[in-house]
């Protein structure tokens, strides 16, 4: 007969007495990492070959239904005149309906673009810390927010108070204080909604893949609202174009790492789990959905945001749980 077995399970721990402590094994973590891949993946960009091709297939598309409607009204006008003036006009009508979507995708995206100007205009004045760089981006700020009457009386602090700052970071911080702290709180509001909306559903519908279709569409609406707080409301090339700034900055700033402040609503999400399972994971897609929210501020945003400015994962997703048990009692 064999003697007792002994296994030393203090070795392993020995060896790496500074590791982090791990997200609890409640398959949370996963969650996170799936996150992590779906993000770098939205981010990647498109290849040369496969936007020319794209180019290329509208192209050709455009043609073939372009000479098939054509054909079509010609025809009907030789064998019935009176049809045929009918195709014309609905033609016409759907033609005239196409340039004005096409007009608006492409306001759409001047108003994205604009904002992306500022932003990048602001953070060379930071850098330099040029203050009459500050002062231009300041200018625009208030262009751009004139007829907001939100910002109506931050507009009038910042006319009063802007001769009294004499350097680029405290002109900027003033003005983002005054005149985008209103914005701020109501794109804060929008996140916490979406991650209430995304933790409600997915702790309390059973049905497969719900939480999935919910997360998708409460991340897609979220970002669209706060891109309209910052006045870059966008159609659907628009909200393409959105999405694909927000993920590229969580990949450029790491912000899809399992860290910081989302490691705490992971970890609390591992510990609500060993009561309720699906409320664990509710808790997790809600910090994954903030975390989307506050880098759609960020790209959104037209100043950046300063030192500890920046909204924090953990507090946003307190406020939103907070309102669903406000919301329940």
């Amino acid at each position: 007969m064999k003697g007792p077995v002994v296994i030393d399970l203090d070795g392993e721990a020995a060896a790496a007495p500074d590791a982090a402590p791990a997200v609890p094994e409640t398959g949370l973590a996963d969650r996170a990492t799936a996150f992590q891949a779906a993000v770098a993946m939205a981010a990647r960009p498109p290849s040369r070959l496969g936007r020319w091709f794209w180019r290329l297939a509208g192209a050709l598309f455009s043609l073939v239904l372009g000479v098939a409607a054509w054909n079509w009204v010609t025809g009907l006008l030789a064998s019935v005149p009176v049809l045929g003036w009918v195709a014309v006009v609905l033609v016409a009508g759907l033609v005239a309906v196409a340039l004005a979507l096409a007009l608006r995708e492409i306001a759409a995206l001047a108003r994205l673009a604009r904002l992306d100007a500022i932003q990048r205009e602001a953070e060379r004045a930071l850098a330099a810390d040029d203050l009459a760089g500050a002062r231009a981006v300041v200018t625009r700020i208030e262009r751009l927010y004139a007829n907001r009457p939100e910002t109506e009386w931050g507009r009038a602090r910042l006319a009063e108070r802007q001769a009294e700052v004499f350097d680029a970071d405290g002109l900027l911080a003033l003005a983002a204080t005054e005149v985008l702290g209103p914005l701020d709180r109501a794109a804060e509001r929008e996140v916490e909604a979406a991650a209430r909306a995304v933790a409600v559903v997915t702790a309390f519908v059973p049905l497969a893949l719900a939480d999935v279709v919910t997360a998708l569409a409460a991340n897609l609406r979220m970002m669209r609202r706060i891109a309209e707080v910052y006045g870059g409301r966008g159609g659907a090339f628009g909200s393409v174009r959105l999405i694909r700034g927000v993920m590229g900055h969580l990949v450029a700033t790491g912000a899809v790492a399992v860290g910081d402040d989302l490691i705490s609503s992971v970890a609390g999400g591992g510990i609500l789990s060993k009561l309720s399972r699906r409320f664990g994971e509710g808790v997790v897609n809600g910090a994954l959905t903030a975390r989307v929210g506050v880098a759609a501020m960020e790209v959104c945003r037209p100043i950046p945001f300063g030192v500890g400015e920046r909204p924090a994962v953990t507090g946003l997703l307190q406020r939103a749980l907070t309102g669903i048990a406000g919301s329940r009692t």
